[in-house]
């Protein structure tokens, strides 16, 4: 495999090329409580290690992850580095009266900002969305944007998904594709949870590359039958954006590790601990098997693992080169862990 910390690949059939390793920055956001100083440290120890492409939204922390991404990025020289952001969803402050704390939004980003998210695929949402992420970030370009989130967990129903698209056919999409023309950004995407919406994305829409934040892990390998070859047919990219299924890849299968953004489900556990037993059996870390699997697929432009502590930075990006022998992915492939259509790395 070709040095996967400076090689590029060309996003879709975009002008855009990506590094195949890059920062995802949902994290800074505030997940924890992760202050300013800390954020920082993170940011340093992922520029210091050599990664130069940032993806953020404006959903991370409630736009937080913006404008500490950008507090970071504006004292590096531009066009020494990549920023993808998203749209979808614009913010408001909360209203006299209104107790933040209270909401959801608190509970999902408990160190975010105290900023109220609404839903806007139109043309007018897309545009102010886009605004707002270049003033949160303080920068006045972005590379690519993607449309966020237009799946079934944040939309709530099959008429909430409907109507999402609705608004982009009306015009929210031209909007991105005059963004495109114009040359303000490079390529579009969408960033989507669950298999199944990458087929009803491209039936719409000509789109240049898709984060995929679950269905194509060391763990799961749903997007293999049906999501990555209708990609590769319609030339889209793919950018990895949960390689480790939200945790449990990195942490392992211990007490209080995540999967899927919530608890782990036993049957998921017990599927680690078998992966785990390989990973012991030939010498191999559990996080370098995860980073390094998606990069095999052809379709897969990109990872963006994400941190909350610098030696989870620095620990990332020595697994994204270590050392795995074929023996082990054979192994996980004989014991079923492994779909066997599944492209694997190169020892």
């Amino acid at each position: 495999m070709a040095d996967p910390l400076h090689e590029r690949r060309q996003i879709g059939r975009s002008a855009l090329k990506l590094p195949r390793v890059g920062f995802g920055c949902g994290p800074i956001g505030g997940s924890q409580l992760l202050d300013d100083a800390s954020a920082a440290a993170v940011l340093a120890a992922a520029w210091d290690a050599g990664l130069r492409y940032f993806d953020t939204a404006p959903w991370y922390g409630n736009t937080q992850s913006e404008h500490r991404l950008g507090t970071f990025l504006r004292t590096r020289d531009a066009g020494s580095f990549n920023i993808t952001t998203k749209v979808g969803r614009v913010y408001r402050a909360p209203r006299p009266g209104e107790d933040f704390g209270a909401t959801r939004w608190r509970k999902r980003w408990p160190g975010g900002l105290s900023f109220i998210p609404q839903f806007d695929y139109s043309r007018s949402g897309i545009l102010r969305s886009y605004e707002d992420s270049l003033a949160r970030l303080g920068l006045p370009r972005v590379d690519a944007l993607a449309i966020h989130d237009l799946d079934q967990r944040h939309q709530s129903s099959e008429e909430g998904i409907e109507a999402g698209f609705a608004a982009l056919e009306a015009g929210g999409f031209a909007a991105l594709a005059e963004l495109k023309a114009s040359g303000a950004i490079d390529a579009i995407g969408a960033g989507i949870n669950f298999a199944g919406l990458i087929p009803r994305f491209l039936e719409r829409f000509p789109i240049d590359y898709f984060v995929l934040s679950m269905p194509y892990t060391l763990l799961d390998q749903a997007a293999l039958a049906q999501e990555l070859p209708l990609c590769e047919m319609h030339g889209a990219s793919v950018i990895i954006g949960a390689p480790f299924a939200s945790g449990i890849l990195a942490s392992g299968s211990i007490p209080g590790a995540t999967y899927a953004y919530a608890p782990v489900a036993d049957d998921v556990r017990e599927r680690v601990m078998r992966i785990e037993k390989h990973t012991t059996a030939h010498g191999v870390s559990l996080p370098a098997a995860a980073l390094q699997f998606p990069l095999a697929h052809p379709q897969v432009a990109a990872i963006i693992p994400g941190a909350e502590k610098a030696e989870h930075v620095r620990a990332n990006v020595a697994s994204v080169t270590e050392p795995i022998p074929a023996a082990f992915w054979r192994a996980l492939v004989e014991d079923g862990l492994i779909d066997p259509a599944a492209p694997l790395p190169a020892p």
